[in-house]
């Protein structure tokens, strides 16, 4: 588990790559805001969550990477499903401080062109 990293991962180091590449300007994992966001556009009162699809649960059905553990479930199970009420809660409080929440899923960084129109909608 300590190999395991939060921050600087591909999928999250694609958004960043693409964000910054059509000219928005973001602040890092803001340890004063819940869920310490991936991305914060301050001026815009946006942020960007870029999740695992594993460890945060992707409930899309054709996502290739969200699975269930097959083994030690009594430990994984209650784990990731903390990980995903904890999710809820963060974004819940997030929007009632008047912040706009973009979800971005690991599968989701694979198509370049669909994500780049995603962030512009989102950020615009």
């Amino acid at each position: 588990m300590r190999a395991i990293r939060s921050v600087g991962m591909k999928p999250e180091m694609t958004v960043r790559r693409l964000a910054h590449k059509l000219g928005y300007r973001y602040r890092l994992h803001r340890h004063d805001l819940p869920g310490r966001p991936d991305m914060v556009f301050v001026s815009r009162r946006k942020i960007i969550f870029v999740n695992g699809c594993f460890w945060h649960q992707h409930d899309d059905a054709t996502c290739p990477i969200a699975r269930k553990p097959k083994s030690n479930k009594e430990y994984w199970l209650p784990k990731l499903w903390r990980t995903v009420a904890r999710d809820k809660k963060n974004w819940k409080v997030l929007s009632e401080a008047g912040w706009t929440i973009e979800v971005i899923w690991e599968c989701q960084t694979k198509n370049e062109g669909a994500l780049k129109r995603r962030l512009t909608e989102f950020l615009e």
